[in-house]
């Protein structure tokens, strides 16, 4: 641990890995198992140096060997160890030893748990850093017969297995002890998980909570903490509310994705959607059934009215949900970066839907001055893989001259070099839009929303209207002073 993550530790008087297995161990009533597979039982470890693990530890095991793990838990689907679904398993597994094995009779007060996890270290060449699922699932009353569950993926950083293996033991630790003790704030539970690790050792890109006492965490929200407080990049949940792994969603996809402040969702937006889709979905080398799409919020633009409105954020993220949508948060403002992100896990095409007006800012230089190759490094980086950019149009508001890929003013530096992306098929107009809906902005109709006026209500999708008068969306929310925002 470096020195100034020892100083935050000590101002903050955060417990020691001791004392709270101890803590643990010492409480009459908290008891379960540990199942861990892949690196070693380092969670267990701690709370067996600490002392008094008889009264909490009735198992601790590690079912290393394929074919064993196999035997216990059964095999998976797909053949995979390190994953949600197999995590699920171990937890379901485990916890119904317990109920099987531990006489509720003789031991009225205890309160049950699992706790495991699943987990690849760093592989010898170093090329793979590792990552791994883990889990508890536990109750917090005796009686209290759906249990709780926290469940996350974390991504190694370190060089060395070992040292994988120590920060994994102390995340468990942070997990059980903030499942026990901090259940009750799950934000700052979320925090405390980097209890005694520094952030640049390991990621958590993903949490969902779960059961009776969790019924009014909203996972989106949760999602929103893991960005907020740097411990991953991007977020994505699903139109259920749950979040996902982004990783596992978008592997070897077809990408397709929409940028925007969807603040409110609107028509634009829509026909954006579906008129790239439908040219996507015919691209030579798209399969439909190998395809996502995905409306991606910036965390700059959740910003752009200053701090982050959880609240706003919500009402953005309910209108995507219930349309069916898949939502990314991600922390990079620059579109190559995202194309970077998206390129981590998919060899495949992706596409990118935007607006004329996003188009010429990728063509500015301003946005590129930290890359030692400046707006050539980014481009690389953007266009080097199989994608496509969709242009949406735009009217031009003095002249009502309708601006697509063929008449768009970039800067005079960039024509030569827009001239080259343009004429090696980077660019394709979207020719088949609505010119109906082409003059709606979400920030129009999020100021006739807030200041209570009519006539925007068909603005929107069917649907969405009512769904923001009947659970007051966006009410009372102040004008945002500068808004970085894409058509729509």
């Amino acid at each position: 641990m470096s020195t100034a993550s020892s100083n935050k530790n000590a101002f903050e008087n955060i417990p020691s890995i001791k004392a709270k297995t101890l803590r643990i161990n010492l409480n009459p009533n908290i008891y379960g198992t540990f199942a861990e597979i892949g690196a070693g039982q380092e969670t267990a470890r701690q709370f067996f140096r600490a002392g008094g693990a008889s009264g909490t530890i009735a198992k601790a095991m590690s079912a290393y060997d394929k074919s064993f793990s196999d035997a216990i838990y059964g095999s998976e689907k797909d053949g995979r160890y390190v994953t949600q679904a197999r995590l699920k398993t171990m937890l379901e597994h485990e916890m119904r030893l317990v109920e099987e094995r531990i006489s509720r009779k003789n031991n009225p007060d205890y309160l049950f748990f699992s706790y495991a996890n699943t987990v690849a270290t760093i592989d010898f060449s170093k090329r793979y850093k590792g990552h791994g699922w883990i889990g508890i699932r536990f109750q917090l009353d005796p009686e209290q017969k759906e249990y709780d569950e926290i469940v996350l993926h974390v991504r190694f950083k370190q060089n060395e297995a070992r040292l994988q293996q120590e920060t994994l033991g102390t995340l468990g630790v942070n997990l059980i002890y903030g499942a026990f003790f901090k259940y009750h704030k799950p934000k700052k539970l979320l925090k405390y998980l980097y209890d005694h690790i520094d952030k640049d050792t390991i990621e958590i890109d993903m949490i969902n909570f779960t059961g009776p006492n969790f019924k009014d965490v909203d996972n989106r929200l949760m999602s929103l903490q893991l960005i907020r407080n740097d411990m991953t990049d991007a977020v994505m949940f699903g139109p259920d509310g749950n979040n996902l792994l982004p990783a596992a969603v978008l592997y070897k996809k077809n990408i397709l994705a929409l940028r925007g402040s969807f603040r409110p969702v609107t028509k634009v937006n829509m026909d954006m959607f579906q008129k790239s889709y439908d040219i996507f979905i015919r691209e030579q080398t798209v399969e439909y059934e190998n395809t996502i799409v995905v409306f991606e919020i910036t965390l700059s633009n959740l910003k752009a009215a200053g701090e982050i409105d959880e609240r706003d954020f919500m009402d953005r993220a309910e209108l995507l949900c219930s349309l069916g949508h898949t939502v990314l948060i991600s922390n990079f403002q620059e579109y190559y970066k995202l194309v970077e992100y998206f390129n981590n896990y998919t060899k495949a095409k992706i596409g990118l839907t935007m607006g004329v007006n996003n188009l010429v800012d990728i063509f500015d230089e301003k946005y590129y001055r930290d890359l030692s190759g400046g707006i050539l490094e980014a481009f690389g980086k953007l266009f080097f893989k199989d994608l496509k950019v969709y242009l949406y149009p735009m009217k031009d508001a003095a002249t009502g001259q309708i601006m697509t890929s063929n008449n768009v003013k970039v800067h005079p530096r960039m024509k030569e070099l827009y001239k080259f992306f343009k004429y090696n098929g980077k660019v394709m107009d979207i020719i088949d839009y609505d010119p109906d809906v082409m003059n709606i902005f979400s920030r129009d109709v999020l100021k006739k929303i807030t200041k209570g006026e009519d006539g925007w209500e068909e603005m929107l999708p069917e649907g969405i209207a009512g769904m923001i008068k009947e659970k007051q969306l966006f009410a009372k929310k102040a004008q945002p002073k500068k808004e970085e925002e894409v058509k729509g």
